[in-house]
């Protein structure tokens, strides 16, 4: 979640929290950044006009070329900023208006379709990313961790996630690398020897 406003990104976090989801908040373009390499978000919910720039869009423009699969909704109370993301090239963006949020399900709502309209790469981008290269930089982190042999629990702890999120990275991880479909190895196993067969041994 990144919105200026703090009461507003506060009151809209405990709103997901109580719903289930977890959340991470950021005032900033900057701030949130840092965050989406810890957190590596399934979804960026984010104001368009944050006060400063990076914008809004700007920041999903970026963070969606790192993370392909991740849903944006934006939050905005001017329609004219809408039309600025969309000329921008973010198509599959879900548009909320503030003073239409009346309750946590219409937010659910949104994100929900985020997720499930985000656009599925191109065969040809899937041919020149596959294995390795469709990893972004954070999930290569926790891959050279899962190389090491250390568990969920550990990983959350050096880099500073909670343990559902770190889950959820190698989720993602062992989806992108199709680890997932042979019933008579491990995926973690698979993954790790993906790593060490790239860049040998990890320390």
């Amino acid at each position: 979640m990144v919105e200026d406003q703090s009461a507003l990104r506060v009151l809209l976090c405990e709103m997901l929290s109580r719903e289930g989801w977890e959340t991470a908040q950021a005032s900033d373009a900057s701030e949130a950044t840092r965050l989406f390499t810890e957190f590596d978000p399934d979804v960026l919910l984010t104001d368009i006009d944050l006060g400063s720039r990076p914008s809004g869009a700007e920041l999903a423009l970026m963070l969606s070329g790192l993370a392909p699969h991740m849903g944006i909704v934006f939050l905005s109370s001017y329609p004219r900023a809408a039309a600025g993301a969309r000329a921008m090239g973010i198509d599959h963006a879900v548009f909320v208006a503030k003073q239409d949020l009346g309750s946590a399900s219409d937010l659910v709502l949104a994100i929900e379709k985020a997720l499930s309209t985000h656009p599925a790469p191109t065969a040809t981008v899937a041919s020149e990313h596959a294995g390795l290269g469709a990893l972004t930089r954070h999930q290569l982190d926790i891959l050279a961790m899962i190389a090491k042999g250390w568990s969920n629990d550990h990983i959350a702890g050096v880099s500073g996630s909670s343990v559902r999120a770190v889950e959820r990275s190698i989720s993602r991880i062992f989806e992108r690398l199709e680890v997932t479909g042979d019933a008579t190895i491990s995926p973690r196993v698979a993954a790790a020897a993906m790593y060490m067969a790239a860049f040998g041994p990890s320390r």
